[in-house]
This record gives structure tokens, sequence and C-alpha cells, in this order.
């Protein structure tokens, strides 16, 4: 949840801010035993590598070095029980970062050739270099800077009425390439 609550769902977050996160949602939780007032940053990364391991549901990727980012499932989890915080949410200027984001990132997609030959003729129509221009992929990004990039779009947009159909047909297009 703190994961998701700075921006998480498509960003890396270290650590530290987490644990700061942490300790606002759940004061206590994760302190030090004798010292209350210090967050116990050993117990924070303990946790999260936890929400790494398939059997406690494969909630989120990352490391303390690289930082954590959320899965579709931690996504989907963490967009089921935000509302369970009563008041504790983004940071205004984590909010509006990746609001801006969204909405400059949907009208550029909405504006692709691929969308168009998706809705006006079929997703058969589209070229492999059309759908990496949906996801602003193309030859030189490679590896995982490719599969973040198609990750962040699919953990945003999946679900959009307007893009998500779209979004899943042409991730499966790049992939095979």
């Amino acid at each position: 949840m703190a994961i998701y609550l700075i921006g998480g769902d498509s960003l890396y977050t270290d650590t530290e801010d987490i644990a700061i996160k942490v300790n606002e949602i759940a004061p206590g939780r994760f302190t030090w035993q004798k010292y209350k007032q210090q967050i116990n940053i050993e117990n924070v990364r303990k946790r999260l590598s936890d929400a790494i391991k398939k059997e406690h549901g494969s909630y989120i990727i990352g490391s303390t070095k690289k930082g954590w980012l959320l899965t579709e499932n931690g996504l989907r989890f963490a967009k089921q029980r935000v509302m369970d915080l009563n008041g504790i949410g983004l940071s205004p200027s984590t909010r509006n970062r990746e609001m801006l984001w969204q909405n400059r990132e949907k009208a550029r997609m909405l504006g692709t050739k691929a969308l168009e030959k998706l809705n006006t003729i079929n997703a058969e129509a589209v070229t492999v270099q059309e759908a990496e221009a949906f996801f602003m992929v193309d030859d030189y990004v490679t590896g995982k800077a490719r599969e973040k990039k198609l990750d962040r779009i699919i953990k945003t947009f999946g679900e959009d009425p307007e893009l998500g159909q779209a979004v899943k047909i042409l991730a499966g297009k790049v992939r095979k390439k």
C-alpha cells in the first residue's frame, strides 16, 4: 500500500521513502522496540522481501539498491484496499506529476496509427512497428527496459475504457517480436 501511495505503481520507489509512508499509515508498527520514534528499516526491508515472493502474492519487484515497483497483482490489491486507509493518500507533487504523465500519455496513444487501425480495421492490420510506436519502444529499447515500459502502460491503462483492450492486444503483438 505504501509503495502505491508514493507513486510505485509506475516508478521505482526508495526503501526509505516507503518506510516513512509505512510509519504514517501504521504508526509504531515498524519502529524499534526501545526507541518508538525510530523506524526500523530492517523490518520494512523484510516485509518488502516477503512481498516479492510468490507464496505471498508477488506484489512487488525490485531490490534495496534499485527500488521497489508494484506488479500488476500488487497494483490491483492496492487499488482495492486504498480506501481502507481513511485519508492517507499520494503526496500532491507525486499525484500531480503522475496525472500529467497519464493525461499526456493517454492523449498520445489515442492519436496513434496503431489505435486507429485497431478500431477501424483489425489487429492484424497493425504492423509491429506501429504497435511499438504505441508503446514508444523500438529496436533500441530491449530487455528489461522494454518490458518495464510495456508493464507501466499496461498497469496504468489496462482497465481504461478507451484504451484497455487496445493496450492488451498491442502488448501481445509487441511481445511476440
